[in-house]
């Protein structure tokens, strides 16, 4: 581009501040802005695996595989099914050298993205209100604290509410039927060795027949998250009278609801260290699409909201970010090079969001049939198999692009 175009990035997630770190190594000077008070500021849950076919490629693009893997757990690819009676269903342990899809810590990632854009990049504190058009393909963004500016280009990194999306689509993220508590076990080979020994290096998925679930996840530094799942009208807790600040009560009401599950399992709903914090699913209608705006474009679950089964959420949003920055950097045109961004975006994210979430309605089924996991050593070499497939695309892309 002849002239640098005023970019604005609402959103400081992985998805955000990837696209900022990319469209840097280009030479162009975006602005982040984010609600959060810094990048540690809040609890921002727990471990997701880095596919090789997507978050690890934009890694890659920001020069950042190295500070990844002195971070990523390979054997946190472990996964581990039992039934509610815990009988083991199903094991995966990764092969040595297996590094389709690591673990990281959601925190550990944001902070190390963070640290890996310029100084002065992101605007913490600023919690988008307002973005309306101010002509010529322009933006004027105004901010809780009063801030206002105008950009040529809003990207829209601000996940499942985001305040972007409006200016290109009316579609809005409608709730699932399933919600997760949120738990956390702390140093938990000491105070929990049956819940560690259970999770193992990796993850445990303990399901039944009637639509309920425990997810637990081994994090960092001895702790275990757990996601007590079942499905239930968004606001429950109130229709069950249930105060989810107090344990004994949200305990208590678990032990009814999961009544039929083994004595063995029932810590896994009951000794968490902490309090339950209340996680609900919503989705974009899937796929979506929408014409062009000039001078706006979405991201990650702004763009395309779906269930969290197969963990490609971040994975797209951490893509999203690369592609869409290269594609900035290698067009004169802004208009255009986002309409070729929103084009392959659509394309690759479409089959993704609508397998998800029948991943979901299949995973939480009441039929009476107990869900099976699928084969995590097939989805490892599917991972790889994509992977190098995108790279072929990317090097011919490139062979036919004129010099």
């Amino acid at each position: 581009m002849t002239t640098s175009p005023r970019i604005a990035i609402i959103g400081g997630g992985p998805g955000g501040l990837l696209c900022a770190r990319v469209l840097q190594l280009h030479g162009l000077r975006p602005a982040v802005y984010d609600a959060d008070a810094a990048a540690d500021a809040r609890d921002p849950g727990g471990t997701l695996d880095l596919h090789a076919d997507a978050g690890q490629i934009a890694l890659e693009d920001a020069g950042l595989m190295a500070a990844f893997q002195a971070l990523a757990r390979l054997e946190g690819q472990a996964k581990t099914s039992r039934d509610h009676h815990g009988n083991l269903v199903d094991e995966f342990v990764p092969a040595d050298g297996d590094s389709a899809a690591p673990e990281i810590d959601r925190g550990q990632l944001r902070i190390m993205l963070a640290d890996h854009v310029e100084a002065g990049t992101v605007h913490w504190g600023h919690k988008l209100v307002l973005a309306t058009a101010a002509g010529a393909g322009t933006h004027r963004l105004e901010f809780a604290n009063g801030f206002r500016t105008e950009a040529d280009l809003v990207i829209g990194a601000d996940g499942a509410w985001s305040k972007v999306r409006p200016l290109v689509t009316d579609a809005a993220p409608r709730y699932l039927g399933v919600c997760f508590l949120d738990t956390r076990f702390d140093d938990v080979d000491v105070r929990h060795p049956e819940i560690a020994r259970m999770v193992g290096d990796g993850h445990l998925f303990v399901t039944d027949s009637a639509g309920r679930a425990v997810i637990v996840q081994r994090n960092s530094n001895g702790v275990v998250r757990g996601y007590v799942a079942f499905r239930a009208e968004e606001d429950w807790p109130v229709a069950a009278g249930v105060d989810l600040a107090d344990r004994a009560a949200v305990r208590a009401y678990l032990l009814r609801q999961y009544s039929q599950w083994s004595a063995v399992m029932r810590p896994l709903l009951t000794d968490n260290d902490s309090d339950y914090l209340l996680r609900t699913f919503s989705a974009l209608p899937a796929p979506l699409t929408w014409a062009h705006v000039p001078g706006v474009t979405l991201i990650g679950d702004a763009a395309h909201l779906m269930a969290p089964f197969g963990g490609h959420g971040t994975n797209l949003a951490l893509l999203d970010g690369a592609e869409l920055a290269h594609a900035i950097a290698g067009e004169p045109d802004l208009d255009a090079a986002i309409t070729r961004y929103e084009t392959e975006m659509f394309a690759r994210t479409a089959d993704l969001a609508v397998s998800s979430n029948k991943a979901l309605e299949g995973f939480f089924s009441t039929s009476g049939v107990l869900h099976r996991p699928p084969d995590q050593g097939e989805e490892h070499r599917d991972y790889e198999a994509r992977a190098a497939e995108y790279r072929r695309k990317r090097a011919r892309g490139k062979e036919n692009t004129p010099s």
